[in-house]
């Protein structure tokens, strides 16, 4: 449930926040951003994928941090000054829980207003590229920006296995 007044959250309902990975721009609904911050040593977690960086305690939270770069099969860069941690709000659509979890992306970019009606559909690709994670694709200002579901993008393993962290 939203504090905001009906016509701020209308206002912002159609901005995301841009980030690039290697060349590539992406994007996540601005309402889902808690906060951007630089990179800072996490605490490692055995036994994860090695897109899981390990966890950081932000203000009390036990926050899960994920390299995008990794998750999406990119080269790992060393972490080093311009490292971005964009924090999101992740909504679970099993259990309908939300949960705090952090990205490592290359640098973020802008925030950009972008009409639902201005979002395409990615293409399929058939199975050789899994686009269950991209809500759509939008041009602006002359380039494409890959809007992802960040619901979809961070609930598949990660969430079971941080659980069960969160749990020991």
């Amino acid at each position: 449930m939203s504090t905001m007044p009906d016509d701020v959250q209308q206002h912002i309902a159609n901005k995301y926040l841009t980030f690039v990975l290697a060349t590539e721009e992406y994007a996540v609904d601005i309402l889902r951003v808690q906060e951007i911050k630089g990179w800072s040593k996490v605490t490692p977690i055995p036994n994860t994928p090695d897109y899981i960086c390990g966890v950081i305690n932000l203000r009390g939270t036990i926050v899960p941090i994920i390299d995008l770069r990794l998750r999406f099969g990119l080269d790992k860069l060393a972490y080093g000054a311009m490292t971005v941690v964009v924090v999101v709000r992740v909504v679970n659509p099993a259990t309908g829980k939300s949960r705090i979890m952090g990205v490592v992306v290359d640098a973020v970019s802008d925030v950009y207003d972008m009409p639902e009606s201005e979002i395409k559909p990615a293409p399929d690709f058939g199975s050789v590229i899994s686009i269950e994670f991209i809500k759509g694709l939008a041009t602006v200002e002359d380039k494409m920006v890959i809007i992802l579901e960040i619901d979809k993008l961070l609930n598949s393993q990660e969430l079971a296995v941080l659980e069960q962290v969160d749990q020991s």
